[in-house]
């Protein structure tokens, strides 16, 4: 794995958020479009391939980590404005979202 310098790490903004809407994608078997609350930084979409993992009502309202200043990219023709982060396995068939082990508002930076 290569080694990165700090002042990478210290470009990337992670967030606590809020998903608040959960969609399935048409012709999209593993993704989801999630409709975040990030507070201060507005409403966020992002898409997120863990259909297989998390049922939408799983979903629906949980807190996660986002990468909110990821460049966007589209998928599926969906502007995805971010990533949440998540813990995989090795073979990829585990896959647990990163979340805050207490209550903290949206939009709170991590650090």
């Amino acid at each position: 794995m290569e080694k990165v310098d700090f002042s990478v790490w210290e470009k990337i903004n992670l967030i606590v958020a809020e998903i608040r809407k959960v969609e399935d994608i048409e012709g999209a078997d593993k993704l989801y479009k999630l409709t975040l609350d990030t507070g201060i930084y507005g409403e966020r979409i992002i898409c997120a391939g863990i259909k297989k993992h998390y049922s939408k009502e799983e979903l629906f309202g949980k807190k996660i980590v986002l990468f909110e200043n990821l460049m966007p990219r589209k998928l599926k023709g969906i502007e995805s404005r971010g990533m949440l982060l998540a813990a995989t396995s090795q073979d990829h068939n585990k896959v647990v979202l990163i979340s805050p082990e207490k209550e903290v508002e949206n939009g709170t930076k991590i650090y």
